[in-house]
């Protein structure tokens, strides 16, 4: 689960950094790695992007409210003892 939490804000990081650099500069840097904006390449980044995304919104739901981004330290600390 924080693997994916991990994974997922990274890509999302990078889906928002393309959005600010499309706005700000009219540079869309998927697009322009993939050779075009519906290209198969920028078209499976894209969804993957927002798969992530729907994991940020969901993963907290299935957690009772928590997502978690580090490892339980207490279960380390038991099994270290």
């Amino acid at each position: 689960m924080v693997i994916a939490n991990l994974i997922s804000y990274i890509l999302v990081l990078v889906g928002a950094l393309n959005w600010g650099l499309y706005g700000i500069f009219d540079f869309n840097l998927v697009a322009t790695i993939f050779r075009g904006p519906r290209t198969m390449g920028s078209i499976i980044v894209y969804a993957v992007i927002a798969l992530a995304a729907l994991w940020l919104i969901i993963s907290p739901m299935i957690t009772n409210g928590m997502l978690k981004l580090m490892g339980n330290r207490e279960a380390h600390e038991t099994t270290r003892a």
